[in-house]
């Protein structure tokens, strides 16, 4: 791939990257934008293997995931929404997407879970897409989403 393809196909998949971390990092603008800036500079160096097979979206959604995974953001997950309330700034909360009781809820999630109802719920990726970007199996997929359902519904008190 050249450099002036992947500066294309970046260019079309950026909002929705920026979408996905946004969420992942729970509404923080900076840990989102750094764990993009990451994962952009890894897919760049590794664009040299990337068949095009029309899958340019998961194939950046799974570098971008397994970035968050290795990033602080993903290390701490909290007991419940006013821990995380307590402990994560609200004002650094992306206003745009107006979600922050969603954004405190899924900071009590595993990262793997959070990943899953990110993918799904908010990016409207299939279970069979979010298994590859995941890089786990379609079966853990469908655990982690009703896991992570379960604990939304409780948390949030629907």
């Amino acid at each position: 791939m050249t450099r002036e393809q992947f500066i294309k196909l970046v260019n079309d998949e950026q909002e929705a990257l920026r979408g996905f971390l946004l969420a992942l990092c729970c509404g923080n603008k900076d840990d989102a934008d750094d764990i993009a800036q990451e994962a952009l500079v890894k897919a760049y160096l590794a664009s040299v293997g990337y068949q095009d097979k029309g899958r340019f979206r998961s194939w950046l959604f799974k570098i971008a995931q397994n970035t968050f995974l290795n990033h602080k953001a993903a290390q701490h997950t909290f007991e419940s929404i006013d821990e995380a309330r307590s402990f994560l700034d609200t004002s650094d909360m992306d206003a745009k997407y107006a979600r922050h009781e969603l954004y405190l809820a899924l900071a009590t999630l595993p990262p793997k879970e959070r990943a899953a109802i990110v993918l799904f719920y908010l990016d409207g990726h299939s279970i069979r897409d979010i298994s590859k970007i995941t890089d786990t199996s379609e079966e853990a997929v469908k655990k982690q989403l009703s896991r992570g359902r379960d604990k939304l519904k409780t948390r949030l008190k629907l």
